[in-house]
């Protein structure tokens, strides 16, 4: 019993990470986060709105000036957050 509250917390905690927005997101709303300008991603626009739709996030693999990086974008209710990782 004592793992209860544990496992509860753990549940919480995984659900409210990861969640659809409310309202979906359109790629005129991708476009202006310019990422598609600044870096080179494989990923087509199309799959990166349907991922961010379904699950509230996404994580690009990209290269921007011959590094690699990793992209983030997060669909919040303002807007989508853009935030570049350097691997």
């Amino acid at each position: 019993m004592k793992w209860l509250p544990s496992l509860l917390l753990i549940l919480l905690v995984n659900t409210a990470c990861s969640l659809p927005p409310e309202r979906p997101f359109t790629k005129d709303d991708l476009y202006k986060t310019g990422i598609y300008t600044y870096f080179t991603i494989n990923d087509s626009p199309e799959s990166v709105i349907s991922a961010i739709n379904k699950d509230g996030e996404v994580i690009l693999d990209a290269m921007y000036r011959k590094r690699s990086v990793w992209i983030k974008i997060l669909g919040k209710q303002e807007g989508l957050k853009v935030e570049v990782i350097e691997r």
